[in-house]
């Protein structure tokens, strides 16, 4: 498996995670998938309207996003999901946050770079037939 393939998933230790059921792991990161693109669209969405707690919003998805990633041995997308769900959360409890520039430029940051660990993530899966 090639170093960028690797970041993206460690296979082996997701296979054991799955008992050795190749079909089940194909299974389960396809839900991932899903599910992240879920969560991804919700923080868009917060992003371009942020209303309610935006920062709290984010935080949920992106720890969705981190321990889904997490279960499935997949480190890049939960190393990301977890630096914006810090951001977010350090956002959500400086009573400056949503007005502050600099916290908004670092969770916008953290969102970008968890962009391209979904990216990967995706071209990844259509490269293993998934």
């Amino acid at each position: 498996m090639s170093d960028v393939a690797s970041d993206v998933i460690d296979w082996d230790e997701a296979m054991q995670q799955c008992g050795d059921d190749e079909e089940f792991l194909r299974e389960l990161l396809d839900d991932l998938r899903s599910e992240t693109d879920t969560q991804m669209s919700k923080i868009q969405e917060t992003i371009r309207n942020p209303v309610d707690s935006p920062f709290v919003q984010i935080m949920r998805a992106s720890h969705v996003i981190k321990g889904a990633a997490s279960n499935l041995m997949c480190a890049q997308l939960r190393k990301c999901a977890m630096q914006l769900e810090t951001a977010a959360s350090s956002a959500a409890s400086d009573a400056s946050g949503e007005s502050n520039p600099e916290v908004l430029k670092e969770v916008q940051e953290k969102y970008e770079e968890l962009k391209v660990a979904v990216k990967s993530y995706h071209e990844y899966l259509e490269s293993v037939g998934i």
